[in-house]
């Protein structure tokens, strides 16, 4: 891309749905020398939808459990509970807009522009909140195994309070340039001779995507790439590590409750490794993206096809971070799984309405006291 004249920029970084290079592919309406990639629009019109749909069927059953265990409790009772029902909500929305975008990338935009900007906005809101959450959560498993003593009223306003400030009202803010940017536009009216992956033909295809300015164009979509891996990946990745580092630290000193330690250190290690690994080779391959759309990098049309479907693969690959959410912050919990248990099976009897109603049932225990902040398993 860095051999382009730019009189538009198309970055869908900040959204994942971009059909011209998947986050990476910025195009202009003069091409000095374009690269033939075929190959790579064909892949993504196969690739993209169907890993879409597999992750909004897994995310929509994953999360929606956790939902609907959570509204089954009536009352949340611990600050775990209350960090797992905002990352499913994030969740649940962010799958939600994949559909949406899985449209786009086998065909084209056919939602109009307030969806177009509507499915931005929820698409950004919640991408971001659902990594800083986790973030929340790395840093309240700290003070709950680290400084368990005294941590109670500093655990609750951060899980009662801070948490909007410091995660949704962030992410409302960052969707300040879809509201401004994102629009539809149909090619087909614009006597465009484009030759890019973005289209098939030069008349059938309608965009759904942020349009920046020609002036400093480069500038805009530089910086929101930038901005989104620093608060998108950086931050909320230091503050998960430096947390479970040292809550691995603490599990590991003394002798009591090996057998337990062994495991939370194992599930620590789990988490770690699972956000790393979804999100780290998809923000390298944006960021290497971006060095070559400044020249920092030299790039060549083979160099720029393979950062391409690289992108394509491993943003697939993230995105399966909200599927794996359910399982790692709420069904590795051992009284989780006993309260989703006893929701299903009630729920089940319940419609059943058989004989058995007439038994006495004893009473469903409640969700977990707040004696399981002293354990790295809590969550």
């Amino acid at each position: 891309m860095a051999n382009m004249e730019f009189d538009y920029t198309f970055d869908m970084f900040e959204n994942g749905t971009d059909n011209i290079s998947e986050e990476s592919g910025d195009f202009g309406l003069d091409f000095q020398e374009p690269c033939g990639s075929t190959l790579s629009t064909n892949f993504n019109k196969i690739f993209l939808p169907t890993v879409y749909g597999i992750i909004f069927v897994l995310g929509i059953i994953g999360n929606g459990l956790v939902v609907v265990v959570m509204g089954y409790q009536k009352k949340v009772k611990t600050m775990t509970d209350k960090y797992r029902l905002h990352l499913s909500v994030a969740d649940l929305l962010f799958v939600l807009t994949l559909p949406f975008w899985a449209v786009d990338a086998a065909k084209t935009w056919y939602f109009g522009s307030f969806l177009c900007v509507s499915v931005h906005m929820i698409y950004t809101v919640n991408l971001y909140s659902s990594v800083l959450i986790l973030a929340f959560i790395s840093l309240d498993r700290y003070l709950a195994v680290v400084r368990a003593t005294n941590s109670q009223a500093t655990r609750k306003l951060l899980a009662s309070r801070v948490i909007y400030v410091g995660v949704w009202l962030p992410a409302a803010i960052l969707t300040v340039p879809d509201m401004v940017f994102a629009r539809v536009l149909n090619m087909g009216s614009s006597n465009f001779d484009l030759t890019n992956e973005s289209m098939e033909t030069a008349d059938s295809r309608t965009i759904c995507q942020r349009i920046y300015p020609q002036k400093n164009n480069l500038t805009w979509t530089a910086f929101f790439r930038f901005q989104h891996i620093l608060v998108g990946f950086i931050l909320p990745g230091l503050v998960i590590l430096i947390c479970y580092c040292i809550i691995i630290a603490k599990l590991a000193q003394g002798a009591k409750g090996q057998a337990l330690k062994k495991k939370a250190l194992k599930t620590t290690v789990i988490l770690i490794l699972c956000f790393f690994s979804c999100w780290l080779p998809y923000c390298v391959g944006i960021f290497l993206d971006t060095l070559m759309m400044l020249n920092v990098v030299p790039t060549s049309c083979e160099l720029q096809q393979a950062v391409e479907t690289w992108i394509s693969i491993t943003e697939a690959l993230a995105y399966f971070h909200c599927c794996l959410n359910p399982i790692l912050y709420a069904f590795l919990g051992v009284k989780f799984k006993k309260t989703a248990r006893t929701a299903l099976t009630v729920s089940s009897r319940s419609s059943q309405k058989v004989t058995l109603m007439t038994k006495k049932r004893g009473p469903i225990s409640s969700v977990s006291t707040e004696s399981e902040s002293s354990s790295v398993l809590s969550s």
